[in-house]
């Protein structure tokens, strides 16, 4: 396994990685949202990719989301954890909880969302049925498994145009859907990885309830709040993912 992790919102950079370089990679869709991160983590080597850019300026309708799958690909990734921070709509899907969705709606659009467009490229299709890497999941919560609160196993991610947060109606529109989470960056992510054949994984936080869920408007220092303590969650998963795949 050569694993890259996708840093979202609040995960610029992984604090616990050790031996770390920077390299700047192009792409024949452009040059990536930042320099790759070589280093290792644990006993892990891996490839650290802020998905917002190095200083979170990237607004998520504007990610070059190609030219960072393509980057990773060059590299000779294998697996792709991507860690995003979420609205919760579902009951249980509370502040700070860790989710690890299996499935995926997508409200995007105005997003590149293949590689198979250009003028020789045959017409490709590629099978989208369970979006995440199911053995990838498994890793990702076997190495939680000791978590307090404890992951949460499953759900569906509704990922938003952004870079707005929802209406109340909307969010009822996804609830009936069957959405539990929404977030803005999980298409075409999952699906430009599943065309490059990549075994790919959201571990999401949830940093508020999503709109009209709670009393009061959301927040930004809410949001802040529980992105801060979430994310060190995060951190700790994939410190015991490196343990038990180093």
């Amino acid at each position: 396994m050569k694993l890259a992790v996708i840093g979202g919102s609040g995960l610029c950079r992984l604090e616990a990685l050790t031996r770390a370089r920077e390299v700047k990679i192009s792409t024949p869709f452009g040059e990536p949202s930042a320099p790759l991160i070589f280093g290792r983590l644990e006993s892990l080597d891996l490839i650290f990719l802020a998905r917002h850019g190095p200083s979170h300026t990237i607004p998520p309708h504007q990610i070059n989301y190609r030219a960072n799958i393509a980057a990773l690909k060059q590299q000779g990734v294998t697996h792709v954890i991507a860690v995003a921070a979420v609205g919760g709509i579902s009951r249980k899907m509370a502040p700070q909880r860790l989710v690890v969705p299996d499935q995926l709606i997508d409200y995007t659009y105005g997003r590149p969302h293949t590689f198979f467009e250009s003028d020789d490229s045959p017409v490709t299709h590629v099978d989208f049925t369970y979006p995440y890497s199911e053995s990838l999941r498994q890793q990702i919560l076997t190495a939680g498994k000791n978590m307090d609160p404890a992951l949460i196993a499953g759900g569906c991610y509704g990922c938003t145009q952004g870079p707005r947060l929802e209406t109340a109606a909307e969010i009822l529109r996804m609830e009936r859907d069957g959405c539990d989470i929404v977030g803005m960056t999980g298409m075409p992510e999952a699906a430009l990885a599943r065309e490059l054949e990549l075994e790919y994984a959201c571990l999401a936080v949830v940093v508020n309830w999503a709109a009209g869920k709670s009393e009061g408007l959301v927040t930004m220092a809410e949001i802040r709040h529980h992105l801060g303590q979430g994310m060190k969650h995060v951190q700790t998963v994939l410190e015991a993912l490196a343990l038990q795949s180093g």
